[in-house]
């Protein structure tokens, strides 16, 4: 007999609207909602995650789906257009968010991004699991590639200004570099992915070749496959401690879905 193993419900979907869409990079658009019940998300730690949910392509319409123990379906059980994003700025009181989503061929949420307009309907549930930051630690090592940019400028925010952080951050073109937080102990190294090559090969590299410190602590994010091998280097080849490090992976290379 299978057993069905039966996931947590997520927090319910929380209706917004957009407010405004903002270039930040030829790769990256801010997407700014606006909705009573933002006011009423709890305030997340760092590098915390949100559900979006989007109306599905074709359509104008949103519909809330269901949750089935498992997975969000539409009632006609379909999977509907959910991806997760880093929120950022969450005013409670003004009952505003903002989400970066990077732009990718063939991505539903960057294609609805791309030609969203001031009231377009869409959904949020969070937030998730963010990052906890321990003030006895005075090293970072902060890695990820373009989609993990926004939650490294957060860390960047929250980090004290006497610690000392590495960022290394891997962006598929020169053009997609941004503007991070300023942090007075903070040395960023911009990796440019050479064409062709796997997402994550030059971030999985620099993570290899870094100096880490032995009491430092890691966060990084990024494509699955290359969080794997940088998880299995720094766990098994370097010996950093469970506890040191905090390793996500963001999203699979050739996965359409939530």
């Amino acid at each position: 007999m299978t057993k069905q193993w039966v996931r947590r419900e997520p927090p319910r979907f929380l209706a917004v609207e957009v407010a405004a869409v903002e270039v930040r990079s030829p790769r990256l658009l801010r997407v700014t909602f606006t909705g009573a019940d933002l006011r009423d998300m709890e305030p997340s730690l760092p590098a915390a995650s949100v559900r979006l949910l989007v109306p599905s392509h074709g359509t104008g319409a949103l519909v809330v789906p269901t949750w089935n123990g498992n997975e969000f379906l539409l009632p006609d059980g379909s999977r509907p257009t959910i991806r997760t994003y880093t929120p950022l700025n969450h005013d409670t009181g003004a009952g505003r968010l903002d989400l970066d989503v990077v732009l990718h061929e063939g991505g539903a949420v960057a294609a609805w991004a791309q030609g969203a307009a001031p009231g377009d309907p869409a959904a949020i549930s969070g937030p998730g699991r963010g990052y906890e930051i321990d003030p006895a630690v005075t090293s970072y090592v902060l890695a990820g590639d373009e989609a993990a940019l926004p939650a490294i400028g957060q860390l960047l925010e929250h980090l004290p200004a006497s610690v000392e952080v590495q960022v290394l951050a891997e962006v598929a073109s020169p053009d997609a570099r941004i503007e991070l937080p300023a942090h007075r102990g903070a040395t960023i190294t911009w990796l440019d992915l050479p064409p062709g090559a796997p997402a994550g090969d030059a971030l999985v590299a620099a993570v290899a070749a870094a100096e880490i410190p032995a009491d430092a602590h890691v966060w990084a994010a990024g494509e699955a496959a290359a969080v794997q091998r940088m998880r299995k280097h720094l766990f098994e080849e370097r010996g950093v401690g469970r506890s040191q490090a905090t390793v996500r992976g963001y999203w699979k290379h050739g996965r359409v879905g939530d």
